[in-house]
């Protein structure tokens, strides 16, 4: 799929706290092929004023359309503000997890055979939140600590039954 150009405004979610970058419905059936069912259910690469690029998906705003959250640091970077216009430019992520994988936790996997089972297990968004809260450490060795941590918590957990609350150890 080509890259799907637009303008749009930053708006703020207080109930959430977040800003974000307004997806009208419009664009929303044309990333998806023009399909209704699963216009929310999408993985993409954002580029922001040609400058700023992240992984993201959609979520559901109302009235069909959809957002994008992004980040105080990434406005800054931009020099924008709540309210300004952006260029956004959306491709359609088609890696396999939509972000980089930690080797630290390819490591951890490769060495216990039955966590990788129950990680490939996990649906989709829990393993890219484990991913996520591994890659948000700097320090390898601080990965290979929570790639373990997390695995450990994992094998305790009931097959199926899995939360995140339980994935991160606090239940």
């Amino acid at each position: 799929m080509d890259p799907l150009h637009f303008e749009t405004s930053i708006d703020h979610l207080s109930s959430l706290k977040l800003h974000y970058l307004v997806i009208p419905s419009t664009l929303l059936f044309k990333l998806n092929g023009n399909e209704e069912s699963g216009k929310f259910n999408q993985r993409l690469i954002v580029k922001v004023n040609d400058s700023i690029s992240w992984q993201a998906g959609i979520v559901a705003l109302g009235e069909g359309n959809g957002y994008i959250a992004i980040s105080m640091a990434r406005m800054k970077k931009l020099g924008v503000e709540r309210y300004d216009t952006v260029h956004v430019s959306l491709t359609k992520d088609n890696s396999e997890y939509g972000q980089e994988f930690p080797a630290e936790l390819v490591e951890v996997l490769a060495q216990d055979l039955e966590a990788e089972k129950r990680f490939k297990e996990l649906t989709p968004g829990k393993q890219r939140t484990l991913i996520y809260y591994i890659l948000q450490v700097k320090s390898s060795d601080k990965r290979i600590e929570r790639s373990l941590l997390f695995m450990k918590n994992l094998k305790s957990l009931q097959p199926g039954k899995e939360t995140m609350r339980g994935l991160l150890g606090k239940e």
